[in-house]
């Protein structure tokens, strides 16, 4: 995005996510400040990052990342972004920074059922409600997922995984 960067990754370590984001964002900024003739940061602060159970979830949180360009009125059809990983999903495309999730894999026994597989979620539109229900759990970094799986995130981490109404109490909120 223009602004923003979606990335869904499975890490293979504890604490692998945080250490590849400290080095992305250190090289980057070294980079940019380099080209540019500038110091400082270039973030507003920390990255946002919500546990996303497997089950259905991975694959509805990609359509959301891939059709947020459309969404923004950036490109007509999720492949179009030149960023995207859609035309990688959809056999249009090889992209080696890519590892298919088990999720994507199990849509096909080869690469071509796959590719179809995949490119018919995108037949549907994504339903506002997942829509809203995606957003509110990264922005408050909360594990989206089944009520047994944020259980489990839960009982393993000790801390609250559930989404809180935006604001005070007594103020109405969009989030579920």
């Amino acid at each position: 995005m223009s602004n923003h960067v979606h990335l869904l990754l499975t890490p293979d370590a504890s604490g692998a996510l945080s250490r590849l984001m400290h080095t992305f964002a250190r090289n980057y900024a070294d980079l940019f400040n380099g080209r540019h003739g500038r110091t400082g940061t270039l973030w507003e602060g920390r990255y946002k990052a919500s546990l996303v159970d497997s089950g259905g979830y991975f694959l509805a949180c990609s359509r959301y990342i891939e059709l947020n360009p459309v969404r923004a009125w950036m490109v007509p059809q999720p492949g179009d972004w030149p960023w995207s990983s859609h035309a990688a999903h959809v056999g249009e495309r090889a992209d080696p920074l890519l590892t298919p999730h088990a999720e994507y894999l199990a849509l096909g026994t080869d690469p071509a059922a796959r590719a179809s597989a995949y490119r018919a979620l995108f037949a549907d539109v994504l339903p506002e409600e997942l829509v809203t229900e995606i957003r509110c759990h990264l922005q408050q970094q909360k594990a989206l997922g089944s009520d047994r799986f944020r259980a489990w995130v839960e009982a393993r981490t000790g801390r609250f995984v559930a989404v809180r109404p935006i604001g005070r109490p007594s103020k109405p909120s969009n989030c579920p």
